[in-house]
């Protein structure tokens, strides 16, 4: 019974996050297929592929950069859609394009005997009010769940971590789960420089 326990709980280790993810990619193409109903199974989402690609390459020159521009001109007219679309675009941001937010991760000594520490990312090193001189912005996501917490921390508090931002995002947002592959530069270097000594 044991043995078959184990091989059941097994088999549900790959199973379940094969069929999540199966159904997270039909739901996907299924929704985007109602938007656009062709016919074709899957076209809907191709297109939708094509089209923001070709908008990405229009924006990528100066007709396009205005084009993009006039229209941003217009929402931010919206008192409520302003806030809405300066939100969703700052958040865009932060995970891709030229402007990213989450690509520096740092630890945080909570206490000042640093016993306690939290993973997060430094958004911010610069303040314009001089009360908060010498302090650093870090986010602290939550784990197995879509929220954070923004802390202001003295500077000498954070210390950057030798990390990729996406493997320390999953990292954090699987409550450890995951593996975060951080400090792999500087393990690797004490491995290569132990494996030198005779």
């Amino acid at each position: 019974m044991k043995a078959i326990a184990s091989n059941f709980v097994k088999g549900l280790l790959v199973l379940v996050p094969l069929a999540a993810t199966a159904y997270a990619v039909y739901a996907v193409i299924t929704t985007v297929d109602r938007w656009l109903p062709t016919g074709i199974p899957g076209l809907g989402i191709a297109i939708t592929l094509v089209l923001i690609t070709a908008v990405g390459f229009l924006t990528s020159n100066v007709v396009g950069r205005r084009a993009v521009g006039f229209l941003e001109s217009l929402v931010i007219r919206l008192p409520f859609v302003k806030i809405l679309y300066g939100s969703l675009k700052d958040l865009m941001g932060a995970f891709m394009g030229d402007k990213k937010s989450f690509d520096r991760p740092a630890i945080v000594d909570l206490g000042p005997d640093g016993s306690v520490k939290a993973l997060g990312f430094v958004t911010c090193e610069k303040f314009d009010d001089p009360q908060l001189a010498g302090h650093v912005a870090v986010y602290l996501p939550q784990s197995y769940n879509f929220s954070g917490l923004l802390v202001v921390v003295p500077r000498e508090r954070v210390r950057p971590i030798d990390a990729d931002g996406a493997h320390f995002m999953a990292f954090v947002l699987s409550g450890g789960v995951a593996t975060m592959g951080a400090a792999h530069t500087v393990i690797d270097d004490v491995h290569q420089l132990t494996a030198r000594k005779p």
